[in-house]
């Protein structure tokens, strides 16, 4: 069983070319349960993180490899909690980001981060 949830459609959760891993936005899916951990941003935002960690991992690379992160936020209000816990995942020098608020995300999740990671 892989340690991140499947693609929940016609994607893939991870693409490899050259010495770059484009990670697939990764939504807070706990992949033992197939649900999210809770309905709140900072533990949503914890398991988006691990589940991109994990793909990282399968490709034998860490967070510190990550160069570029985009957040997608359901609600910007959500900004402070979600940044207080990427910045427990990310130490510097710190990727390059991009975070903004969407309409909705899929399942109602809160938060979806993306990665492009160099190996």
């Amino acid at each position: 069983m892989a340690k991140y949830p499947a693609a929940i459609g016609p994607y893939s959760a991870y693409r490899v070319v050259g010495n770059l891993v484009f990670c697939s936005g990764q939504l807070p899916v706990d992949p033992e349960t197939g649900n999210f951990p809770c309905d709140c941003i900072k533990e949503q935002t914890k398991q988006s993180l691990k589940n991109v960690s994990a793909i990282l991992e399968e490709n034998g690379l860490t967070l510190a490899n990550v160069v570029k992160t985009t957040v997608f936020l359901a609600d910007i209000a959500d900004f402070g909690a979600m940044n207080e816990v990427y910045g427990e995942f990310f130490k510097q020098p710190y990727p390059a980001r991009s975070a903004f608020a969407v309409k909705d995300l899929p399942k109602g999740a809160k938060v979806e981060i993306e990665v492009i990671a160099s190996k």
